[in-house]
Order: C-alpha cells, then sequence, then structure tokens
C-alpha cells in the first residue's frame, strides 16, 4: 500500500531537507556516544542511504526515529564485528596469522625437542640455565643462590647449552 508523494520522503527535495535537518544531530550522536573509532560520519551517511532505499516506507514522523535507529545499528554492527575479530586473534594467536602451516609445525616439534633437551639435562645445568636464560639472572646472583662460585655456574651453563646446540643441531642452533 503506497503513501501519498507528501507523506512519504521519496522527493528528492523533501529528502533534502530531512538531511539538512538530521546529518549533524545524527553524527553527533553518534560521536558522542561512541567516539570517533567508530566513524560516525560514514554511520551517518550510510544511515541516509538506507532512508533513500526505504523512502516508500519512512514518513516525515518517522524519519528522525529511523534514523537514529539505523546509525545506532550500524555501529552497534561494527563493535560487534570488531569483537569477533578480536576474539579470532585471541583464539588462534594472531602470531601465526600469516605463518605457513610448515613454519607452525616447525615451530611445534622444535619446542617439543627443546623441552626434551632441556628434560635430560642434569638438575645442576637445568637449573643455572634457567636462571640464566629465562629468568635473565647474572651468573654471580646465581652463583649466591646455589651456594657455588661463579666458575661453576658458568660451567654448568656452558654445558647446558652445548648439550642443547649439539640435540637440536638440525634446527640450527646459534
Amino acid at each position: 500500500m503506497e503513501r501519498p508523494l507528501e507523506e512519504h520522503i521519496c522527493d528528492p527535495a523533501q529528502f533534502e531537507r530531512v538531511y539538512n535537518k538530521y546529518a549533524r544531530d545524527v553524527h553527533d550522536y553518534l560521536y558522542y556516544k561512541y567516539g570517533a573509532k567508530y566513524h560516525p560520519n560514514d554511520k551517518m551517511q550510510e544511515a541516509f542511504i538506507k532512508l533513500w532505499e526505504n523512502c516508500r516506507k519512512v514518513t516525515l514522523k518517522t524519519a528522525k526515529g529511523f534514523l537514529f535507529t539505523v546509525a545506532n545499528n550500524l555501529t552497534l554492527n561494527e563493535i560487534k564485528h570488531q569483537k569477533v575479530v578480536l576474539n579470532h586473534q585471541n583464539q588462534y594467536g594472531s602470531k601465526s596469522m600469516g605463518e605457513s602451516p610448515e613454519d607452525v609445525l616447525r615451530q611445534k616439534e622444535y619446542l617439543q625437542a627443546y623441552q626434551r633437551v632441556l628434560e635430560s639435562l642434569t638438575e645442576e645445568q637445568r637449573v643455572a640455565f634457567t636462571l640464566s636464560k629465562i629468568e635473565g639472572k647474572k651468573h654471580q646472583e646465581i652463583a649466591d643462590m646455589l651456594g657455588v662460585t661463579k666458575k661453576v655456574v658458568e660451567y654448568r651453563i656452558y654445558s647446558a647449552f652445548d648439550r642443547l646446540r649439539n640435540e637440536l643441531e638440525e634446527f640450527k642452533i646459534k
């Protein structure tokens, strides 16, 4: 059922009046509610496009509510989309993005081999090595913690590193 021309806004002059009257308000509403991050000007323009596409269904009385509702929904849809993207990145790891499956598999194999070699070290070597390389402690700090000399700590770290290098040779450890 079509409405008389006076009621709907398909007339370009009528549409232009609606645009001039509400464009700034819709933009400001979106800007103050969501900030510039969600491109309020673009959402306002999209809302007016939707209004033009539905001009036979929207009357002059309902145009303002239509515009604000559509613009708000467009912004909420973008926010939802960004949350989905963020969840995807968190779930699948953004650092593996762009890496080939072979690279990811090789990295997993390396980590498993590294863990296996680390577990095969003597307790003294493993403790000295992890305190130095993982926790970043200085050799003298480790020596004081373990009650040995600095030279003993250096030997344990060197021998652990040498063993890791030899057993992980296929991964080209330097």
